[in-house]
């Protein structure tokens, strides 16, 4: 059964066109590609061939030997990711990520309206009642975890999210999100019904994902990398991806001036 995304994001195992990938560069030099990532690509390469990842697709673009990846997302996260051309820049880049001189600035649609902001201070580790084995779950004793989340828009019993990090666990923000009761839209692993995860892992999407799920994917979307190490002072953006901007005309009542005004005083685009 067909989903109803046209670009691919209720697809198993996509597949990146050589036609496409060009597209998706927001900035490039000497040192870095800087890539605007859809949400329904994966990063790291797989069993699939070098079409079905964004490093193997870049390294057959480029004719390139080695396509460092410095940055990574899920592979239903959107925005900003950050490739470096050469050992020397990626190890730049990959030490400010280790001490910790990058902010990540993520945008996020989540269910229900969000009052206020909030920090979210909350450890996190295995989550040994799931049956997913790489779910993420608040518990005691798990690894130091935060993550701060401003509201920017709300409307139509959602919010259009700031989200921050300030610790990098692994499906930190969506693991976050939903311990609050603000669950990220169209989350299959971190909605409020994690069997639809094993579900479109066994058959795909499904009539029952359509009538759960108000997108096809997690509506995540990473909007800025802002360097801030002493030999490393840039800041890399990615535009609001298409599907998410209109779920915010559509279901939250922002008319496209709107949310660009707002974006834009947010810098985030």
């Amino acid at each position: 059964m067909s989903g109803p995304d046209p670009l691919r994001g209720d697809a198993k195992h996509p597949r990146i066109s050589p036609d496409e990938i060009g597209a998706w560069v927001v900035e490039e030099d000497g040192d870095y590609l800087v890539f605007d990532k859809p949400g329904w690509v994966v990063c790291h390469p797989s069993k699939d061939g070098p079409w079905s990842s964004l490093v193997g697709a870049v390294r057959e673009w480029r004719g390139m030997t080695a396509a460092h990846l410095v940055s990574r997302l899920d592979r239903e996260t959107s925005g900003v990711i950050l490739i470096a051309k050469h050992p020397a820049a990626a190890s730049l880049a990959q030490t400010a990520m280790e001490r910790r001189w990058v902010r990540k600035t993520y945008l996020a649609l989540l269910e229900g309206e969000l009052a206020e902001p909030t920090l979210v201070d909350q450890p996190l580790g295995p989550d040994e009642a799931s049956e997913v084995a790489v779910r993420t779950a608040v518990r005691a004793g798990g690894s130091p975890a935060s993550t701060f989340l401003e509201p920017l828009h709300r409307g139509g019993g959602f919010t259009l999210a700031r989200v921050q990090p300030h610790t990098g666990r692994k499906h930190q923000i969506r693991a976050h999100a939903l311990w609050l009761g603000h669950p990220v839209v169209g989350d299959k692993l971190y909605g409020r019904d994690p069997s639809l995860y094993l579900e479109f892992a066994r058959e795909g999407w499904t009539a029952r994902h359509a009538r759960q799920l108000a997108l096809p994917r997690q509506a995540l979307h990473a909007a800025r990398l802002d360097f801030v190490a002493p030999s490393l002072q840039r800041t890399f953006q990615a535009p609001l991806a298409a599907d998410l901007r209109g779920f915010v005309h559509t279901r939250m009542g922002l008319d496209a001036p709107s949310l660009d005004a707002l974006l834009a005083r947010e810098a985030l685009r």
